[in-house]
C-alpha cells in the first residue's frame, strides 16, 4: 500500500500551505478582475453569475438557482430582488405550486449577454493561461468541490 505524505503539524499550519487559503484569495483576485468588466455593465459578480445560469437556461426555479450557485435563499432572494429592481429579470410564483418562484430573464437580461460575450476572453488573457490549462484546473476545482460537498464520516480535531 502506498504512503501517504504528511506535512509535520509546524508546516501544516503555515498558511502557504493551506488550499483553503490558496482558494480564497485567488477567488478574491478573480473578483478584483471581474469588477472592471461588470461595473459598465452595472453589475455585481454575484449578479454576473445569476446571469450566467440564466442565459444557459431561462426559466427556473429560485431553488435549483440556488442548487446550482451554491447559494441559500438568505443570499440568493436579495440579490434576485435587486436584480428584478434593475429589470433584469422577473420573479413569479409557480402556477402549481406557490410555494415555488421562477425567474424569467427580460428582454433587457437577455441584451446583456451580447454585451457581456467579451469577459471570458478577457478573463482567459489575464489568467496568462492556455484554454486548455484553465478548462483542466477548473476541472479539478470542480472536482474537489463535489469531494467537499459529498457526505462524509464525522471528523475529530
Amino acid at each position: 500500500m502506498p504512503r501517504t505524505k504528511t506535512l509535520s503539524s509546524d508546516t501544516a499550519l503555515q498558511l502557504d500551505h493551506q488550499l483553503c487559503f490558496a482558494l480564497y484569495s485567488t477567488s478574491l483576485a478573480m473578483t478584483k478582475l471581474y469588477k472592471p468588466l461588470l461595473d459598465p455593465l452595472g453589475l455585481t459578480y454575484p449578479q454576473y453569475l445569476v446571469l450566467l445560469v440564466l442565459w444557459e437556461g431561462d426559466d427556473c426555479m429560485v431553488s435549483a438557482l440556488g442548487e446550482r450557485l451554491f447559494l441559500d435563499s438568505g443570499t440568493l432572494t436579495p440579490l434576485l430582488k435587486r436584480m428584478e429592481a434593475a429589470g433584469w429579470l422577473q420573479r413569479q410564483r409557480d402556477a402549481q405550486d406557490e410555494r415555488r418562484v421562477r425567474v424569467t430573464l427580460t428582454a433587457a437580461g437577455r441584451a446583456l449577454r451580447a454585451r457581456a460575450a467579451g469577459i471570458p476572453a478577457c478573463m482567459l488573457q489575464q489568467s496568462q493561461c492556455t484554454l486548455d490549462a484553465l478548462q483542466s484546473l477548473t476541472q479539478q476545482i470542480q472536482q474537489l468541490r463535489s469531494r467537499l460537498v459529498a457526505p462524509l464520516p464525522s471528523a475529530s480535531v
